[in-house]
């Protein structure tokens, strides 16, 4: 697999993998600051190919912060390698997410859990924890750079395929029909809730986990296919269908 890494706006970086099994980008952002910040881990396997790539533009060893926007593999797979690689690393997620996965995991050390609305300072750039429950897990949660307008919304606003750094084409149709054979959101309505919420804070960029970063110009569109498209799980997990008698709905 090979993996680049491109500026987005403002010290922000976008570390991208396409990965054939999933037909979609593995996405991480590279915070270049004063405490330097890396937004997802990646998977354990693509330790390597990650830190070469903020090599490129940092010392791996200098990291600050470790976000995680909710607990799976893709999100922060990588993270014991991480905080093995710079010792003065600390793993961020939401309260929940540190509450109940990192301590259960026994990573109760170098660990920050952020409510909704609380700020983590990193020098020129500032975050802004959103939660946002089951989009698409209990503890999920999303980020705001300030000083740039960025939305790090981890699943939400994805694209298919091998998407260049910025994407400013509507796919939002592509986007919808991921969400339906995958089955990673259980209802639309939570979902929805944060597409207002989205669409009231009017992000200069999206940078989405899978796919390219999404413009302000080119957001409207997967708004909108939130807002009147059916999404959510309807019996398929990961294009395969699972046989539920309606009876148990």
């Amino acid at each position: 697999m090979e993996t680049r890494i491109d500026h987005i706006d403002g010290g922000i970086y976008r570390i991208s993998t396409m990965t054939d099994a999933y037909g979609i980008t593995f996405n991480q952002f590279l915070i270049d600051d004063d405490a330097p910040t890396l937004i997802h881990t990646g998977e354990y396997g693509a330790h390597a190919n990650v830190k070469k790539a903020i090599a490129e533009v940092l010392d791996p060893a200098t990291l600050v912060n470790l976000v995680l926007l909710h607990w799976e593999g893709d999100e922060n797979g990588g993270m014991d390698r991480f905080m093995a690689d710079a010792p003065a690393a600390q793993l961020v997620g939401s309260a929940l997410s540190i509450q109940l996965n990192a301590v259960g995991f026994g990573v109760q050390e170098r660990t920050r859990g952020f409510t909704d609305g609380e700020t983590l300072e990193l020098g020129k750039h500032t975050l802004r924890f959103w939660e946002t429950p089951h989009v698409h897990h209990w503890d999920s949660m999303m980020v705001v750079e300030e000083s740039t307008g960025s939305l790090f919304p981890a699943d939400l606003f994805l694209q298919p395929g091998d998407q260049p750094p910025v994407v400013t084409e509507n796919l939002a149709d592509a986007m919808v029909g991921v969400y339906r054979a995958v089955g990673i959101f259980a209802h639309e309505d939570p979902v929805r809730s944060v597409a207002a919420r989205v669409e009231a804070l009017d992000p200069r960029w999206v940078n989405a986990m899978h796919g390219g970063s999404l413009t302000r110009e080119a957001l409207p569109a997967y708004l909108q296919a939130l807002r009147e498209q059916d999404f959510a799980y309807c019996g398929m997990l990961l294009g395969r269908a699972v046989e539920v008698p309606a009876a148990q709905y």
